[in-house]
């Protein structure tokens, strides 16, 4: 399905308001107060709404951490990033700090956890503490980035499935010598190229230049060329959003239509989020 024959938003039967952003990704949610148990219709409703807009914001949300983790737990199990201190009162958020004293690589598209068996349904990230100008999010609806594709490459691509490490992503933050220990715990995983999504029944590209090594059964060079070519469908700006963060502000978007790319351009000021990740099921 193209852009521009996406249905439009069915608002006016939810117990909020939709804003869409774009023709295809991206909505802000008003009228909704997340320190407030939701009722039943609200949590289906913002369902469908992340499902139809693959990334929904809210504004003014001065939510505690476990405020957050119970909006969170609305929508299934939360996961534990292996990252998370082991000692973290709060295991289910993952902080992640951005400074002059906590330089780290960002600014690259991707969708979180695909090195999992079952990667994450989707991620929740609130702003803690943001720069004063620039880091911005931007996501990509990775479903309009297969729809427009040739019909030869669609068929190509079906059945192709991926390599997905941790260690690809990870693995320069981690002692060479813990590898073979991290490896065990966290195997590459093989997901299809074309994902189907659980709920909506479309389809989506489904790797990411963070985790995904090679396709599987193809050589080298030529895995390297398709997978730069898909990769790079994110890089599009017909098909993203982009959100300027301000005190308050949530993300909140499916990892299995989308990929996000945190803009990295506000050294040396302090970033501070805190991201909670739904648990999901594996890629079909």
């Amino acid at each position: 399905m193209s852009i521009a024959t996406r249905p439009a938003t069915t608002a006016q039967a939810l117990p909020f308001s939709v804003e869409p952003q774009t023709p295809g990704i991206g909505a802000f949610i008003s009228g909704l107060d997340l320190r407030e148990p939701l009722s039943a219709e609200a949590v289906a409703g913002l369902r469908d709404t992340l499902v139809q807009w693959k990334v929904i914001f809210f504004r003014d949300q001065a939510l505690s951490e476990d405020e957050h983790i119970r909006f969170a737990r609305h929508f299934g199990e939360l996961e534990v990033h292996p990252l998370t201190p082991i000692d973290q009162p709060r295991p289910e958020i993952l902080r992640i700090i951005h400074d002059k004293d906590h330089i780290g690589t960002e600014n690259f598209w991707h969708s979180d956890v695909t090195w999992r068996p079952e990667p994450s349904l989707g991620s929740i990230l609130r702003a803690v503490e943001i720069p004063d100008v620039g880091g911005d999010t931007l996501w990509a609806d990775m479903e309009a980035a297969y729809a427009e594709l040739p019909d030869g490459l669609k068929q190509k691509l079906e059945g192709l499935q991926a390599e997905h490490d941790f260690l690809r992503a990870f693995g320069h933050t981690i002692p060479e010598e813990q590898h073979p220990e991290i490896r065990e715990r966290h195997p590459v995983q093989h997901h299809p190229v074309v994902r189907t999504h659980p709920e909506s029944g479309r389809k989506s590209l489904y790797v990411n230049i963070a985790f995904t090594n090679h396709i599987v059964g193809m050589n080298r060079e030529e895995s390297d060329k398709l997978l730069a070519f898909l990769q790079d469908r994110a890089n599009r700006p017909e098909y993203q959003v982009r959100l300027k963060w301000q005190p308050g502000t949530i993300a909140f978007w499916d990892n299995r239509a989308s990929q996000h790319y945190a803009v990295s351009d506000y050294w040396p000021q302090r970033r501070v989020m805190e991201r909670v990740t739904v648990a999901g099921d594996r890629p079909v």
